[in-house]
């Protein structure tokens, strides 16, 4: 027993390992150190789909109180402006968060997240699908790469992957699957193409619905999406990222109207995009454990990291951790 858990342990840090320096590598990102707390006044909290509620945390020392991140989108794009990156620049941080209001736990689902939250500097001329999509392939590229260290270093399963990955939007899926739920329409695209780039992820499609809900003061929706691959074990879709081209002030204007959340514009995060006090960037998070889980083959995200989970769950799945 000592042995098979030291054994999945080793496994789990080759990967996290070799995925940040074939991500740093590909996008000439560096690592830094990322916070746990933010102060909710200053605007730098995602707020993911905007229903999520935060983890609060009193401290007592500052009688005041802070919420734990949901991710870091906005607060590396600040960093990136108060330190001076230049165009082509980036960071990538270990991001750690708590996410408890998630509908429900499953193989996939956890309270507890980890990603690669990454951050670059892009010129303002830049921001077309273009540059999306070549940073797409790099990202790709770098996962590829990953996959194949791992496959030669240990006794791994077979997993074969696409050598590239296909682009589809949100619409084209749409108009493909019209009877189908959007998280259906994934599923049959990851299983049709193995790895797929779902784009245009936010806004309404041309039936009024829209695909997922992002939020407004990150990602531009018309430039932004999820990679995704295809998942034997579970034998479905499994989004290992989501990511985009950030809003310009144009596009946070717009798309904070369309969220109905215009008042936002006021906090200090958001006064700095508007009066250009932040440069123009491209970023992203990709999920840590969700990697793992897919190159490792296991049934269950608990099984390459700790969270809770219910009895059931324990009893169902004997290799949580």
């Amino acid at each position: 027993m000592k042995a098979t858990f030291l054994s999945k342990q080793h496994e789990i840090r080759f990967i996290r390992t070799t995925f940040t320096d074939e991500l740093c590598q590909a996008l000439n990102l560096v690592e830094v150190q990322a916070p746990i707390l933010t102060d909710p006044l200053e605007g730098t909290q995602d707020t993911l789909s905007g229903h999520e509620q935060a983890v609060q945390v009193p401290v007592r020392s500052l009688q005041k109180s802070y919420e734990v991140v949901h991710s870091l989108a906005k607060w590396k794009r600040q960093v990136l402006a108060q330190y001076e990156f230049s165009e082509g620049e980036g960071v990538v941080t270990q991001m750690k968060a708590l996410r408890p209001d998630e509908e429900s736990l499953s193989p996939i689902h956890s309270v507890y997240v980890d990603q690669w939250d990454w951050e670059q500097v892009i010129a303002d001329t830049a921001r077309d699908e273009q540059t999306l999509r070549r940073t797409v392939k790099a990202i790709y590229g770098a996962l590829r790469s990953t996959l194949t260290k791992y496959q030669s270093q240990f006794v791994a399963p077979e997993l074969e992957v696409p050598e590239q990955i296909t682009f589809i939007s949100t619409e084209r899926l749409r108009a493909a699957y019209p009877s189908l739920t959007p998280k259906e329409r994934e599923h049959m695209a990851a299983r049709e193409f193995g790895a797929v780039f779902i784009q245009g992820i936010g806004g309404p499609l041309q039936d009024g619905t829209a695909h997922d809900v992002r939020a407004p003061d990150y990602d531009d929706w018309s430039l932004n999406g999820d990679i995704l691959v295809w998942n034997p074990v579970l034998e479905q879709s499994l989004e290992l990222s989501s990511m985009g081209i950030r809003v310009d002030r144009a596009a946070l204007i717009r798309q904070l109207q369309l969220a109905k959340r215009s008042e936002s514009a006021q906090l200090p995060w958001h006064q700095k995009l508007l009066t250009g006090a932040l440069p123009q960037t491209i970023g992203g998070g990709i999920g840590q454990s969700r990697v793992c889980m897919w190159m490792m083959q296991q049934p269950h995200i608990g099984c390459v990291q700790h969270s809770v989970w219910c009895p059931t769950t324990r009893e169902k799945y004997a290799g949580l951790l």
